[in-house]
């Protein structure tokens, strides 16, 4: 809901008969996901989210929660980077160090990191791959931990990931984070493919509804495009490319929905019931 909607206290933001509480997507996020890591309790929880999350203010409340959760993000280039403290010396006075040596910002460190790249085998959009890549355990003000950070290098551009666990290899860095991208084609399908975007619902109740119900269709779709034994054909071939988009399981499945079988599913009633509202007002318009 807007926010100006909720602070003016408006009818359309009112839930059960109460104003509903705002809330910012960091927020809606951490409790989602606390909800989501209950029912793993004795399994640490990988967040794996874009470099908009990937910040202090996703990770402060997940720390802060009973479960436990390790974050995945993707770094933006203009992050400082510093090295791990160094151990406090015997007998040295005052707190010891929370940060090492600043080393710069990701882009400058890009550049540095460049020739130590090794060749690593991924498995990376349904292909086994080859990238260059290079990982460093440093610091993170913003997080205010150490964190694993690779340096990805293509052709003539880089992109660089990090993540709280420690222990995960740099393989599964990547393709994690890269597996990621069904997320956002999973936004596409609910917002354009389904309709979720073009909702001209304002009151509460209708808003969360309408985004139900395409949540439930986008799901149903995809459960029907897994017990067909064919693929679709692809509406728009791709040179390469065998897998089928989800416009080709809607096409299908309205192919079906209209062909003269699908109505021997369900047999018609002898006596059909007729709503005789329905009746009275075709009346009025013969």
């Amino acid at each position: 809901m807007a926010k100006q909607d909720l602070k003016a206290n408006a009818k359309t933001a009112q839930k059960d008969g109460c104003t509903v509480a705002f809330q910012s997507k960091m927020t809606q996020a951490a409790e989602m996901l606390m909800a989501v890591a209950a029912h793993f309790v004795d399994t640490p929880v990988l967040v794996v989210a874009d470099s908009w999350f990937g910040n202090a203010g996703l990770w402060r409340p997940l720390c802060e929660s009973t479960s436990s959760f390790e974050l995945l993000s993707r770094l933006r280039a203009n992050i400082t980077l510093c090295e791990q403290p160094p151990a406090p010396c015997a007998g040295q006075r005052g707190r010891p160090r929370k940060y090492g040596r600043r080393l710069g910002s990701v882009a400058d460190m890009a550049t540095h990191y460049r020739e130590q790249a090794r060749s690593l085998p991924v498995f990376l959009y349904g292909k086994h791959r080859e990238v260059l890549a290079h990982d460093q355990v440093l610091m993170l003000k913003n997080l205010r931990c150490p964190v694993r950070v690779v340096w990805v290098y293509r052709k003539s551009r880089w992109v660089v990931f990090f993540t709280t666990d420690l222990a995960l290899s740099v393989e599964k860095i990547i393709e994690y984070y890269g597996a990621r991208w069904k997320i956002e084609s999973g936004f596409k399908e609910i917002k354009q493919e389904i309709g979720s975007a073009r909702s001209q619902t304002r009151n509460a109740h209708a808003v969360s509804n309408h985004l139900n119900f395409c949540m439930m269709a986008a799901t149903i779709t995809w459960i029907y495009a897994d017990r067909i034994k064919a693929d679709p054909e692809r509406r728009h071939i791709v040179k390469g490319r065998t897998s089928f988009a989800f416009s080709d399981v809607r096409r299908l499945i309205a192919n079906n929905a209209l062909s003269a079988d699908f109505l021997r599913l369900w047999p018609s009633h002898r006596n059909p019931r007729q709503n005789t509202f329905v009746s009275l007002l075709l009346r009025m318009v013969a």
